[in-house]
């Protein structure tokens, strides 16, 4: 029996942009593409199209922010730098000072870094410090002082700048210091948040500041953060170096003493910064730079590279395209979770997984009905081949071309609820992306292995993957990233999936219904409306489990499968524009 498609696809003919800039608008030669009746995310409204930078990031305000200091002269990474902390004051249920990140450039030169200013354990961390009496494993990976990593944002956005920015880094974070003493109107996004935060943000010292009156700010209020103020001025003055060993990095070290943390001032001293080759691999002729370990780059140009394989890929929607992606993302992530760690403290086999050799095998054992996690492990490790859900992305594009991809975290919604009064932000609660309990699932139901079990001053495991992808000449094509914990990785390859193969606008293929498979749990997700029930029930009699995302044990209330911002060139020059699932805002000039 046939089984009708759930989208319709036309794919029409693409060819590639020749130049950012254009002489005249054209008519974008993208797909027609429908989604299903009743999917809410159908509108590309808000899409910012410019012909000189774009910045696409969660918060409005900092998108414009990125592209006040393109037009003042700074670079792409200028406006990288200022982006990432105006989130720090206007978008504090991710955006920070508290948390860490990974950011993967391309100059318009040439030059390329990937830039890792992920957290790390502090000295004082144990493997089981997260299990009670009984060896069962408690909260307090994930709320409180215990959960946090020492962090690393303020070190990864400073350096970035020293050594790719262009203007004063004074004038670079001026227009955030502004903005925490003078304050900005609460939207109807962050009054929401915090009302739905307001539990978590009531056990600990934000409480005074986000929730007076033991209310949450309601919209329209100005909200005002001298603390946060008088820190950014602090760096804008004296750089990294005074939050980790000078005055700065003193009241850090009270204000976490005061709240029961085990991070030190040692902690903060022992911080650096990792330069790191960025992970340099193709799909269908398109060049991708993306972030190596501890970050899941990997896991992305495996699943890639499984797909690549199928050419073409079956229409997107069908019944067959979902097995196929199913099945790719299933083995790319029993790898992730098995063999990717800090390189520091771990082999981490990255040729073998980025090796289209590698990934035809993995094709090879895809059948026309779903593999069984349990039993495709066995076949992955006996066949010869042994070897933090809320994040916030940004990116940035500038005139000359420069792109810079950001993702940066602290992990839960406000982190670990931790709030630091004296320097006013919250702290992350990145030590549950470690294996507190290997073999046993994390906040995100994520069972990982002994390679990512907790050590003194080794950095976790993480979802984020920052992407530039270059177009067949070598230019910057399309600039990605997502938040969502282990989602990241599923909302950014079918982001690239649905540009390249599917020939989606940048809308269409942000808007598009998102489906999940991190191997264990061994279901598919989707998204509620995602998949029709032709769809569902296609998939299980082919074998697969399915569950409606956020419904369930171990997985969050939000049913999104990541929130994906991006850049795009076309022949009208960058189109800029940021996931409605989260409802963030592009600017662009």
């Amino acid at each position: 029996m046939r089984i009708p498609l759930a989208v319709a696809v036309l794919v029409a003919a693409c060819t590639t942009a020749p130049a950012p800039v254009p002489s005249a608008p054209a008519a974008p030669p993208f797909a027609v593409v429908s989604f299903p009746r009743e999917w809410p995310h159908q509108s590309s409204a808000g899409t910012a199209a410019a012909t000189h930078g774009v910045v696409a990031s969660d918060a409005a305000i900092a998108s414009q922010v990125g592209v006040d200091i393109m037009k003042a002269g700074g670079n792409a990474v200028d406006a990288a730098v200022a982006v990432g902390f105006a989130l720090a004051v206007v978008y504090p249920e991710a955006g920070n000072l508290g948390g860490g990140g990974f950011t993967v450039l391309r100059m318009a030169d040439g030059r390329v870094a990937a830039v890792d200013f992920r957290e790390v354990a502090p000295l004082a961390a144990t493997r089981d410090m997260f299990l009670d009496d009984s060896g069962r494993l408690t909260r307090k990976s994930v709320v409180g002082p215990l959960a946090s990593g020492v962090p690393g944002s303020v070190a990864g956005m400073v350096g970035l700048h020293q050594r790719f920015g262009s203007l004063p880094l004074a004038r670079v974070i001026a227009p955030s210091i502004r903005l925490a003493d003078q304050g900005f109107v609460v939207d109807s996004q962050l009054a929401a948040s915090l009302a739905r935060h307001k539990n978590l943000i009531g056990q600990f010292a934000g409480a005074a500041l986000f929730l007076p009156n033991g209310q949450p700010l309601a919209r329209g209020t100005t909200l005002r953060q001298p603390a946060l103020a008088r820190t950014l001025r602090a760096i804008a003055d004296s750089g990294a170096a005074t939050f980790y060993t000078g005055g700065l990095a003193r009241a850090v070290a009270e204000d976490l003493r005061t709240a029961g943390s085990i991070i030190t001032a040692e902690d903060l001293a022992r911080y650096k910064v990792e330069w790191r080759d960025p992970i340099r691999a193709t799909y269908r002729g398109h060049s991708l730079l993306t972030m190596p370990p501890p970050s899941s780059g990997a896991t992305m140009i495996e699943t890639l590279n499984i797909l690549e394989g199928f050419a073409p890929l079956p229409a997107f929607g069908t019944p067959q395209y979902v097995h196929l992606l199913a099945s790719a993302l299933q083995r790319a992530f029993i790898d992730r979770n098995s063999l990717i760690a800090d390189p520091a403290f771990a082999r981490v086999p990255l040729n073998r997984l980025t090796d289209k050799a590698y990934a035809a095998k993995l094709r090879a054992s895809i059948g026309a009905r779903a593999t069984a996690t349990p039993a495709l492990t066995t076949i992955m490790r006996d066949g010869g081949e042994g070897e933090g859900q809320h994040t916030t992305h940004y990116s940035v594009v500038d005139a000359a071309g420069s792109a810079v991809s950001v993702t940066t975290t602290i992990n839960d919604l406000y982190g670990s609820g931790v709030y630091l009064p004296t320097v006013g932000f919250f702290m992350n609660d990145e030590m549950d992306d470690f294996a507190a309990r290997p073999g046993q699932p994390n906040e995100f139901g994520l069972v990982q292995g002994e390679q990512n079990a907790i050590q003194p001053g080794q950095r976790m495991l993480s979802s984020m993957l920052p992407t530039i992808v270059l177009d067949r000449t070598g230019r910057p094509f399309l600039i990605l990233g997502a938040r969502g914990g282990p989602r990241i990785i599923s909302g950014v390859t079918q982001t690239i999936v649905n540009v390249i193969d599917h020939r989606m606008s940048l809308p269409d293929a942000i808007n598009a219904p998102r489906m999940h498979h991190q191997a264990l749990p061994d279901t598919v997700r989707y998204e509620q409306n995602g998949l029709s029930p032709v769809l569902l029930d296609s998939l299980a009699l082919w074998g697969y489990g399915t569950r409606l995302y956020g419904s369930g044990a171990a997985f969050s209330p939000s049913g999104n499968i990541g929130s994906v911002n991006g850049i795009l060139r076309t022949s009208a020059g960058w189109v800029g524009y940021s996931d409605p699932r989260v409802g963030g805002r592009p600017a662009g000039y």
